[in-house]
């Protein structure tokens, strides 16, 4: 697996993962575990529909010229 979920996604994934599940909690929804999806591709790096799809939200590593 190639990480393919940059560091300000991974943020907002992780944000919007913690919002999700509190309000599954606060309107006893068994929704708010989708949730724990967000934040775990968020921990993991890697998100399957952007591997399907090719979206890759990582930095590029430019290397200098020799």
């Amino acid at each position: 697996m190639q990480k393919n979920v940059g560091g300000i996604d991974r943020g907002i994934r992780i944000a919007i993962g913690i919002a999700v599940i509190a309000a599954g909690i606060v309107y006893k929804s068994w929704w708010g575990a989708t949730g724990l999806v967000l934040i775990a591709t968020a921990l993991l790096g890697w998100c399957p529909p952007y591997a399907i799809f090719g979206i890759n939200s990582c930095k590029k590593n430019i290397r200098s010229p020799d």
